[in-house]
């Protein structure tokens, strides 16, 4: 869901299509996860429930697949983030990679069934894949702006040249978007 709310505020149609290529396959790996939950719990009996630990869960939701972190938070709209700026929204999808990435690790550790690690192993490397095009689609947005500090604006939103009037050596405030103009050296509007 996050890669999928991001796409909209993204400047650059191949950074769009990133986020729609990976919020896609996402919502397949929900898929597998989901199956290999269902697959391991279906067939418990009440002994082996309340012996694993799943009695909570299975008093509120059976057998039923309910999202929710192994510590029992339930996921909810706060779990993805999307500001609307190309870079902090890509600088969050590489860390959301990386704790995916983590969370298999762990999983790997603790399962030895080959039925379990084989999928989620197969997962773990797609976050390496999403990773490194994450890495990609932020180097395109950086490409495209002229600043030398890119992280000073939200390119998206921020960019003098949306305003009636660019002064780059003004030090005033731009009402449009309540931001102090940035230094001459710093915009990226293409007037210096």
């Amino acid at each position: 869901m996050r890669y999928l709310s991001q796409r909209y505020a993204m400047p650059y149609r191949e950074v769009m299509g990133t986020l729609t290529d990976i919020g896609t396959e996402e919502l397949a790996h929900l898929e597998m996860v989901g199956t290999i939950v269902f697959q391991l719990t279906r067939n418990l009996t009440p002994d082996e429930i309340v012996a694993s630990g799943f009695d909570k869960y299975y008093v509120d939701h059976t057998t039923g697949l309910w999202p929710q972190a192994a510590g029992g938070i339930p996921f909810n709209a706060c779990e993805f983030q999307s500001k609307g700026d190309p870079i902090t929204d890509l600088v969050e999808d590489l860390a959301a990679e990386q704790k995916a990435r983590s969370t298999y690790d762990n999983i790997l550790r603790l399962v030895h069934d080959h039925d379990v690690a084989d999928p989620i192993r197969f997962l773990r490397q797609r976050e390496i894949v999403h990773f490194q095009r994450f890495g990609e689609a932020l180097r395109i947005v950086q490409e495209h702006l002229d600043a030398k500090n890119f992280y000073a604006f939200n390119p998206a939103f921020d960019c003098p040249q949306k305003t009636s009037n660019c002064n780059c050596n003004s030090n005033e405030t731009n009402t449009a978007n309540v931001m102090p103009k940035p230094n001459r050296n710093d915009c990226n509007c293409g007037c210096n």
